[in-house]
This record gives structure tokens, C-alpha cells and sequence, in this order.
């Protein structure tokens, strides 16, 4: 059984043998989308910074996808840090990537959601 905590090097390892190691930057904040000068509703790339080292990246790209995460630090959960370090509370998930697509004139929808995880027997988690 495959927990939460562990997809992540499960996916990065499968991504780094799809596209090859030296493709993948690790470890960069992107603060901001780069909107392509020849047409307006189109994003052309980000720019970042390197959370380890003195470096500043500024990428190009055909296609962006924005995958943030969403906003899952803005609602707690009642228990007191029983759930804080699960992946469906990540602390990563601070609501950047709303801000970076409505910045760069994204339509924001489904914003009445909110996740609940449920609560069963010997367990929790983003099920049913």
C-alpha cells in the first residue's frame, strides 16, 4: 500500500527518468508568471529564485502548468497537530498559485470547496 507521504519521491523518481535529471530544477520558488508580449492570454514562462543557493531563474515555456497546490493552511484542522505534517495538509500550500493566475488574468472558479478529511475507524484521509 502506497501511503501519502510517499508519492512524491515514487512520482519524482519516474520524472526524472521520463525527461532526465538534468531537466528538473528543485528547491526554486516561482514568484512570478511571464505573460507572452504577442499575445496577451498567454503565459510565455516564470521567474524564480533558488531556496539553497544565490541564484535567480527565469524560465521560457510554450505551456505553463500551475501546480501549486491550493490554499490548505488558510483552514486547520480541529485536531490539535494530529494531521499537520500529512500530505492533504502540506505547509507548502499557501495560495501562490491563486495569486500567480489571477496577477496574470486567470478566471479563478470552484473557490467554494473546501476539504474535509474524513474521520473512520483506526485512520483519516482524503477519502469518500
Amino acid at each position: 500500500m502506497i501511503h501519502g507521504e510517499s508519492y512524491k519521491p515514487i512520482i519524482a523518481e519516474a520524472a526524472k527518468m521520463a525527461i532526465g535529471e538534468e531537466n528538473i530544477y528543485e528547491r526554486v520558488f516561482i514568484f512570478e508568471l511571464l505573460k507572452d508580449k504577442n499575445d496577451p492570454n498567454a503565459v510565455a514562462g516564470a521567474v524564480g529564485f533558488s531556496v539553497r543557493q544565490p541564484k535567480f531563474y527565469v524560465f521560457k515555456a510554450k505551456a505553463v502548468l500551475l501546480a501549486t497546490g491550493g490554499a490548505t493552511l488558510l483552514f486547520r484542522p480541529r485536531s490539535t497537530g494530529e494531521a499537520a505534517g500529512r500530505t492533504w495538509y502540506a505547509i507548502f500550500d499557501t495560495g501562490s498559485g491563486y495569486y500567480m493566475g489571477l496577477k496574470a488574468g486567470a478566471m479563478l472558479t470552484q473557490f467554494e470547496h473546501r476539504f474535509i478529511p474524513s474521520r473512520f475507524k483506526d485512520g483519516y484521509g482524503p477519502v469518500g
